[in-house]
């Protein structure tokens, strides 16, 4: 059942969403090689406790950690560990705050010094597909508008492996809600979108195959080739006209920017 939010609501659910954006932007300006991912999740748990709010991932349905943190060829749901980053690493981070009983929950992904062109498009083109997601976020549009969107900019066009088994979801006082959003499907498929909707679309792209397996742990998803993957996701708000983005990357691309460390190109330049 899709749980409906009002505006005073969805502000609230704004609160929450952007002291995720701020949590990722803090992240950002400690990313560099030798830094454990271990150490970022404690950091996350603390800065999150900080600004008076809980981190949404820990304990939920046994997770041990405050974030998902996953390199290169995990796709999601990676344990923080005492393993140190390392140049030409891809890091996705996954966090979840809640905030006066409402849920944040988006993802970014960092690389570590330079992957090279063809790992950078990845990075690129997954980004994009968010937006172009996003765009169809809007009420009359359908779940499928989204994932064919999304599909159709990363698998159609540039052959990459779009995650069957995992998907976006609605958000609100649960972290997880209805409707699923996959990131592949047909236009004009699945439930109708209507304002009062919100959303967190999470495309999920691997360099190679989309096919995937489960660690021991029962958390840790890997692409089946080893090849590597790309997360992003934002919280949405499904508008009349327009979609309404609650969390905020300008804050975390700044910080991005500034960080030596990291390496970020445009995406006309990835092409050449």
């Amino acid at each position: 059942m899709v749980i409906y939010k009002t505006g005073p609501q969805i502000e609230e659910m704004r609160k929450a969403a952007l002291l995720v954006s701020q949590t990722l932007s803090e992240v950002a300006k400690l990313l560099k090689p030798g830094i454990t991912t271990l150490e970022l999740d404690v950091f996350i748990g603390q800065y999150i406790r900080d600004h008076k709010a809980e981190p949404a991932f820990l304990n939920f349905h046994g997770y041990p950690f405050n974030s998902c943190i996953s390199v290169n060829d995990v796709v999601v749901h990676g344990f923080p560990n005492k393993n140190e980053l390392k140049e030409g690493d891809i890091i996705s981070i996954d966090v979840g705050t809640i905030l006066d009983g409402w849920y944040g929950d988006h993802a970014y992904t960092f690389a570590i010094g330079d992957p090279g062109p063809a790992i950078m498009k990845l990075i690129n083109t997954t980004k994009e597909s968010l937006y172009k997601g996003i765009e169809k976020a809007v009420s009359g549009n359908r779940i499928g508008d989204i994932a064919h969107a999304i599909q159709d900019h990363t698998e159609k066009k540039q052959g990459y492996g779009v995650v069957r088994e995992l998907v976006g979801h609605g958000l609100g006082r649960s972290m997880h809600e209805d409707p699923q959003v996959p990131n592949y499907g047909k236009k004009g498929n699945g439930a109708k979108l209507k304002e009062g909707m919100v959303l967190a679309i999470e495309p999920m792209i691997n360099l190679g195959t989309k096919n995937v397996f489960t660690e021991p742990d029962g958390w840790t998803i890997r692409t089946a080739d080893g090849k590597p993957s790309v997360h992003f996701e934002h919280d949405v708000a499904v508008g009349k006209h327009k979609a309404d983005i609650l969390s905020d990357y300008s804050i975390i691309e700044k910080e991005e920017a500034k960080n030596p460390n990291l390496f970020t190109m445009e995406p006309a330049a990835v092409e050449a």
